[in-house]
């Protein structure tokens, strides 16, 4: 059989605005070496998140199928029984489960359908917890970029020297942060201990609901119609100037995390909203989303969440990086500092719909909320996280690691295939590596020999000349 033996497995990342279809390969004679997995080959699956197919099911299934279909051509047909096949869903899932838990049933039932009738080694579907989505992206992260353990050039692990970085994960209804820490976690919730590789890690994670992009803006526009009145024509400054829109009330209000504010008007009211482009009065609407007052414990995040001092380095991806890198390649501004996202912000919110339009007319569908997201990711990072001046240059905002995206899917698909042991792997992996150790110390052994030996008889040589 041929040395370098593939294995394949593929994870479905079924997010709250859309899904996604991974699938990994890495040499089998190799799978607990760190940095081996890597994508395969990926699949948008058309159409929205699985949780927003709560009152037709059925269709949940049938969206997978393209991207499925997909998958049995990128892999092997030969390799199709063993490949394992993961689903995991985030917050969109989350809340259709606090909001209706029959649906959420439902859908993910239906959707365990279709998988199994793939010929896949299908190995289960199931919603993860906010703190799961934040521990596995970071394990993604430090797994791509070799920060647990490399290899020495006689084939040894060497634990790696590097610190491990901080992820910071931007979702459709959900924002994670985890980075290791030598504080006290003072929430128990918040603490996770980790064994890879034969080292221990203490992790701080925290994973806030209802603050993923999509979430975030129904609930911004909620506090602008509240502000507003809910008049027939309402002025929105996180919206450019001449963008207008016809919204229903339902729009807004159809998730757990607006339903507190729900007006006592019908849902099917609609109103006209109207951007004003007002950078400074939009981030006094995006900081109400945030509660800073109460806390219970030495030092909090927001909303009464405990949090340690962010510390060492950090990679943010998802829709982190989407923001930052609109800012830096459509409005061709620098990100290195706060101010200067604050900046970037207030000239996205000041830009006219039409000036923006011209600029990216292929984002058309986001464009009207980048205003809003920069200065959400602004607050977030700065009052929310409290990176400061020092901190915040040590983020960087990246969506990929080489070819391999960086998000929780490859974490989770690593820790079920058991591909990352708790234990110090052993140091020889085959008796290939110790062949050619022995072969490359007799070849240093032979030429050393030889030149002593000439070294010896060219002195030799020369004093009997003499």
């Amino acid at each position: 059989p041929p040395l370098f033996r593939l294995q394949y497995g593929i994870v479905l990342d079924a997010g709250s605005s859309h899904t996604a279809v991974f699938i990994y390969k890495w040499p089998a004679d190799k799978e607990n070496d760190t940095g081996v997995v890597s994508e395969h080959s990926m699949c948008d699956v058309e159409g929205p998140g699985i949780s927003s197919y709560s009152s037709n099911p059925p269709a949940a299934g049938k969206s997978l199928e393209q991207c499925l279909n997909q998958a049995l051509r990128d892999v092997p047909k030969e390799k199709h029984a063993g490949t394992p096949l993961y689903l995991g869903a985030t917050a969109g899932m989350r809340l259709l489960r606090i909001a209706d838990p029959e649906s959420s049933d439902a859908v993910l039932s239906t959707v365990m359908g279709t998988l199994k009738s793939y010929p896949f080694d299908f190995r289960g579907a199931k919603i993860l917890s906010g703190e799961e989505e934040g521990v596995f992206g970071w394990v993604t992260a430090n797994y791509l970029l070799e920060n647990f353990i490399k290899r020495g050039w006689l084939g040894e692990w060497i634990q790696s020297k590097k610190r491990t970085l901080g992820a910071m994960d931007f979702g459709g209804a959900s924002t994670q942060i985890t980075f290791e820490t030598s504080d006290v976690i003072e929430d128990p919730k918040n603490e996770v201990m980790l064994k890879l590789y034969g080292q221990p890690y203490k992790v701080y994670t925290h994973s806030f609901l209802c603050y993923g992009r999509d979430q975030v803006l129904k609930r911004l526009l909620s506090k602008v119609l509240q502000a507003e009145n809910y008049q027939g024509t309402v002025a929105n400054p996180c919206w450019p100037t001449g963008y207008r829109k016809s919204l229903s009330l339902s729009s807004i209000y159809d998730s757990p995390c607006t339903e507190k504010e729900r007006p006592s008007l019908p849902l099917n009211t609609t109103v006209v909203v109207s951007g004003t482009g007002n950078g400074n009065l939009c981030a006094l609407h995006v900081s109400k989303l945030f509660d800073f007052t109460n806390c219970s414990f030495s030092r909090c995040s927001f909303d009464g969440v405990f949090q340690p001092e962010v510390s060492g380095n950090f990679i943010a991806f998802s829709a982190f990086y989407y923001t930052v890198d609109f800012i830096q390649t459509v409005m061709e501004r620098p990100v290195h500092l706060p101010s200067d996202l604050k900046d970037a912000a207030e000239t996205i919110c000041a830009t006219s719909w039409n000036e923006l339009f011209q600029k990216a007319p292929k984002l058309e569908k986001r464009l009207p909320d980048y205003c809003a997201t920069s200065m959400f990711v602004y607050l977030l990072t700065t009052k929310g996280y409290n990176f400061n001046n020092r901190s915040f240059p040590s983020i960087t905002f990246q969506k990929k690691a080489g070819e391999t995206s960086i998000g929780w899917a490859l974490g989770y698909m690593l820790n079920l295939t058991n591909m990352i042991p708790a234990e110090e792997p052993a140091s020889h992996r085959s008796m290939l590596y110790n062949y050619w150790v022995i072969l490359i110390l007799l070849f240093v052994i032979t030429t050393l020999t030889a030149l002593l030996t000439a070294v010896y008889l060219l002195r030799h040589s020369k004093s009997s000349t003499i």
